[in-house]
């Protein structure tokens, strides 16, 4: 079934601000480390936050996105997509205003998004 690419974007800024919230919210409750944010919002149509966060095993990063996934499904109603899940060496989560991409340290290194979204600033950890 195709669908539009913007299927799953937000009409508005305060519902694309309040899933980022959510995702920063359940990441941190799940432990996930060396979580960052990069705001897309007016540099990529693809998304308004891309988060990019680590867990120390597969089975951390399994269970940080099934239970993310949860979590948007439960407070905002709608599914996000999920890709990567049977092996959970990076799991990407689509939930439209905000992409969200899980890593076991060691894949998150090899392919390093950070550099290749930071649009020339360097993004910041948050701190915990």
């Amino acid at each position: 079934m195709a669908t539009s690419p913007n299927a799953y974007r937000s009409s508005d800024a305060e519902g694309a601000e309040a899933l980022h919230q959510i995702v920063m919210a359940s990441l941190d409750d799940d432990q996930a480390v060396d979580t960052i944010s990069i705001p897309l919002a007016g540099k990529s149509s693809i998304a308004d936050h891309m988060v990019i966060a680590s867990g120390r095993s597969t089975r951390q990063v399994a269970s940080m996105a099934q239970k993310l996934a949860e979590r948007i499904k439960a407070e905002t109603g709608r599914s996000a997509r999920i890709e990567g899940l049977p092996t959970a060496d990076w799991v990407l989560i689509d939930a439209g205003d905000v992409i969200v991409h899980l890593f076991r340290p060691e894949v998150r290194s090899f392919y390093n998004l950070e550099r290749m979204w930071s649009f020339g600033d360097a993004p910041t950890p948050l701190a915990h």
